[in-house]
């Protein structure tokens, strides 16, 4: 299977496209021309800089307003294709992209635009090119797969075939297996793209929320189901219009683009694998049973004061690392590493970013296939040199260039405590009643959010939340939950659109570190709350008019509503049950801890309590410029 990507795609001058396209492991580009006309580099320079990156222009796009034209329209229109034609065989492209008409003198007429498609093909044949027919799902008179595909049966010309756009199909919500009717090898290229369901009109919709396969709500597995079922086996290519793409690196939307495209694939594969037979399998996506560790690197007078909030937690000290400055820390299930080492990755990250969560460990049925499912999708490895004796844990780089790596339990990595360890306490503490971590909560910019929700999906068994609105006092930030069935693994993802909110600031101040907050979870956050007051772990203090607002909401037992305000405890309920949340305040550039309760099925995060808890947090944080305490 070959990948492509069309230019217009990623942000950045050409030259910046091209080699982020090639470091994503992509075949070819569909060069737009747009992208063309702006480089200063004439076409056969701009064929051999394409060809220099490794990669073939596989089409060339877009040919406007073509077919069913009047005179002397009509002689015009083949005068522009001529001179396209030139400009291709300098490229070095074989295959043009002729979008169906919006002109407003266009004449209807299938028989007519199959004639001028069949004339077309004529002069393309005669210099070895191709033209390839695609259905605008606002075009005047063609605005359906079906209609131009008898355009094209009826042109009866070798040179002439369809190009079919998820996008442009299913955003009329034309049924994708209508596309099985068709010959395979009358499909000259196949163009991908997803989008959230808005209702909004088609043309505004596609320019500007298109994106990656698998990051929005359109049936693109259905769509190259039918089109691997019609045999094609032809390049598979992406073509995004996203404002947010338009501002990300990319570098990074480039590999977010491969990886959409494997994982795409490994989907029809499980749906309907006849139809793709012939391509390699992956490892299945994999099943989280936990979050091992996680590790946090620190060092000097940080790192003691990590250590005084994780004993007021009721974590203590349950063993060292063999041979470096590791120290486990232990309550319920839930182990946090403190890295102090001098050198290494945890020593970059903590001069890069200050205290910092540095690596996360998730234990999944099989560590080894979930890495060789990450490389498959393009994701960077991470390795690190380990002492004779100790274990070499599958990693990839994460968020934020932070560490993920994997561990299971049916392989040597199931004995990383002993092995790796020397333990002083080898049970379970009970400290103050914290039993697991809940969820993860990792701040990004907004335009890369959809990028990390994609990282996470492809890789694990899980699916996301609706993205919800949290206001923050000084902007908006956007917030998505990934979680697998059970919640063994939950992540919540905040995008920052403002550098002043506090997510935002957490980005600045932090150079860019990925989490933010972690939530531990307990079966009584009463008794939690009475035991981290005992050990004096610093609460955020939430106002009362809060606990004023929380009782006309819900009508609280009053005894229920005074244990709550007492323990500054915040509050929520759906359908399915209720939520607890008791937050600390933060520490080094913004690192924040929360202790939940879920009680019944409640499935959310206290998302109507944030807006509330970042006004806190903005009370209580310290002034810009001032030293972290």
């Amino acid at each position: 299977m070959k990948t492509s990507i069309a230019t217009v795609s990623i942000s950045g001058d050409f030259r910046d496209k091209l080699k982020a396209i090639q470091s994503a492991g992509f075949d070819g580009i569909e060069i737009f021309e747009q992208d063309f006309i702006a480089t200063d580099a004439s076409p056969r320079e701009v064929g051999a800089m394409v060809r220099d990156h490794g990669l073939e222009i596989m089409l060339f796009q877009p040919f406007r307003d073509f077919e069913g034209l009047p005179e002397p329209l009509r002689t015009r229109a083949f005068a522009r294709a001529e001179r396209k034609f030139d400009l291709m065989q300098e490229l070095g492209t074989d295959l043009v992209l002729v979008c169906s008409s919006v002109h407003p003198e266009a004449l209807g007429g299938i028989d007519r635009a199959a004639a001028d498609f069949h004339e077309l093909g004529e002069r393309a044949a005669r210099r070895g090119l191709r033209i390839g027919f695609e259905a605008l799902c606002w075009g005047r008179y063609v605005d359906d797969h079906r209609d131009a595909w008898e355009i094209v049966r009826r042109a009866d010309h070798p040179n002439v075939g369809l190009i079919l756009d998820s996008f442009h199909s299913l955003g009329r919500k034309i049924p994708p297996d209508t596309i099985r009717r068709i010959p395979g090898d009358k499909i000259f290229f196949i163009q991908l793209a997803d989008a959230p369901a808005i209702p909004m009109d088609l043309l505004y919709w596609s320019r500007h929320f298109r994106n990656m396969p698998g990051e929005g709500d359109l049936d693109v597995t259905g769509f190259m189901r039918a089109v691997m079922a019609t045999g094609y086996r032809g390049p598979i290519s992406l073509e995004i219009f996203n404002d947010q793409y338009r501002a990300a690196l990319p570098r990074l939307i480039a590999a977010d683009g491969r990886r959409s495209l494997v994982h795409l694939m490994d989907r029809v594969r499980q749906a309907e694998p006849a139809v793709v037979a012939d391509l390699p399998a992956l490892p299945p996506r994999a099943h989280a049973q936990a979050i091992e560790f996680i590790e946090f690197a620190s060092g000097g007078e940080d790192a003691g004061r990590l250590e005084t909030i994780l004993t007021a937690l009721g974590f203590e000290p349950a063993g060292r690392h063999v041979s470096k400055a590791v120290t486990l820390w232990r309550q319920g299930a839930i182990n946090i590493l403190l890295n102090t080492e001098q050198t290494g990755f945890a020593r970059s990250a903590f001069v890069t970013h200050g205290t910092t969560v540095s690596d996360i460990a998730v234990r999944v049925d099989d560590a080894p296939a979930t890495l060789a499912r990450a490389r498959a999708l393009g994701t960077d490895l991470f390795e690190q040199a380990t002492a004779p004796g100790e274990l070499q844990i599958p990693a990839i780089r994460g968020v934020g260039g932070s560490v993920l790596r994997f561990v299971d339990p049916k392989s040597d990595l199931g004995r990383l405590w002993e092995v790796d360890f020397r333990l002083d306490r080898p049970g379970p503490l009970a400290g103050a009643g914290l039993t697991r971590v809940d969820h993860i909560g990792q701040t990004m910019i907004y335009a890369e959010m959809l990028s990390w929700a994609l990282f996470y999906t492809a890789i694990f068994e899980a699916a996301k939340a609706p993205m919800v609105d949290v206001a923050d006092p000084d902007g908006l930030v956007r917030s998505q939950a990934i979680e697998t069935a059970g919640g063994a693994l939950r992540v919540t993802l905040n995008g920052a659109e403002s550098s002043r909110t506090q997510a935002g600031r957490f980005i600045s101040d932090t150079f860019g570190s990925a989490v933010q907050h972690i939530a531990f979870a307990t079966d009584d956050i009463f008794a939690t709350a009475a035991a981290l007051a005992e050990r004096g772990f610093p609460v955020l203090d939430i106002g009362p008019n809060y606990y004023d607002d929380l009782d006309a909401r819900f009508g609280l037992d009053p005894d229920l509503l005074a244990r709550l305000k007492a323990g500054r405890i915040m509050y929520d309920r759906d359908r399915g049950g209720e939520f607890f949340q008791l937050y600390g305040r933060a520490f080094g550039e913004g690192l924040f801890f929360e202790i939940v309760e879920r009680r019944g099925d409640y499935t959310g995060y206290g998302a109507p309590n944030a807006p509330f808890r970042t006004a806190a947090q903005r009370r209580t944080a310290r002034p810009t410029g001032m030293p972290a305490r």
